[in-house]
This record gives C-alpha cells, sequence and structure tokens, in this order.
C-alpha cells in the first residue's frame, strides 16, 4: 500500500522534475529490502514521465497512462497465434501475428479523450523540436 501511494503520488505531480524525485527516492527506499522493484522503477523511469512531460490532460491523459490498451491487443494477438501447433518460419510467424493484431483491431474503440488528439499532437511536435535542437546543440 506504502509504495501504491507513493506511485500515485509521483503520477499524479504535473512537474515532471518532481515527479522524478520522488520515483527516485521511492526507488532508494525498495533498494534494500526490493532491489528488483527499484531497479525496474528506475529502468522505465523515462517512460512513466513521459505523458507527464507532454503536458496532457483529462481523459487523453488517463488514457495514455495506462497500459491496458497495449496488454488487450497483445492478449488477444496471442490467442489467435496459440492455435498455431507448428511453426514453420518466421515469415509465418510474422504473417500469424499480424492476424492476431487484425483481430484485436476489430474490438478497439473509441482512445477516451480522442477530441484532444490535437493537443497529443501539437505536445509530440513540440518535444521531437526539443530533441532536435538539443541533438543540433550538442
Amino acid at each position: 500500500m506504502f509504495v501504491s501511494r507513493k506511485l500515485n503520488k509521483a503520477w499524479s505531480e504535473p512537474d515532471t522534475k518532481r515527479a522524478e524525485s520522488q520515483l527516485r527516492a521511492l526507488a532508494k527506499q525498495l533498494e534494500v529490502k526490493h532491489p528488483g522493484a527499484a531497479a525496474s522503477l528506475l529502468e522505465g523511469l523515462e517512460e512513466t514521465l513521459t505523458v507527464t512531460r507532454l503536458g496532457l490532460s483529462g481523459s487523453l491523459l488517463e488514457t495514455f497512462k495506462s497500459t491496458n490498451p497495449i496488454e488487450s491487443m497483445i492478449s488477444i494477438a496471442r490467442k489467435v497465434t496459440g492455435n498455431v501447433k507448428r511453426w514453420r518460419n518466421g515469415k509465418m510467424a510474422l504473417r500469424w501475428t499480424a492476424a492476431g493484431l487484425l483481430d484485436a483491431e476489430k474490438r478497439f474503440r473509441r482512445v477516451k479523450g480522442y477530441r484532444e488528439m490535437v493537443i497529443l499532437r501539437r505536445a509530440l511536435y513540440r518535444h521531437h523540436e526539443g530533441l532536435a535542437s538539443t541533438r543540433r546543440s550538442a
């Protein structure tokens, strides 16, 4: 429970630097008794804060903070590919994976906050431009 509260607090923090500081402090607390959890938290730190860094809010933020849509898609694809009894080659694996993803596509729902996608597009553009300018100055 302690860890959940701290994670949720950090993830709901609108300031990226403060959120990162909170997550690093949590990883340090976990290091002794749960080194694997601490390492996992630090390993995914950049990705964890991506939506915060982009400045998303509302329904769109809630949608992109969750891995549920991706996990659902993978689960459906896994069920479809589970029907194969003998894999012959890599091309067969690619075809069956594509078939599984196409099957998953039929079950996709509209993204919560889809009307705010223009905000996401602008945020991604700004983020990309920031990365490009950093590379040019380096």
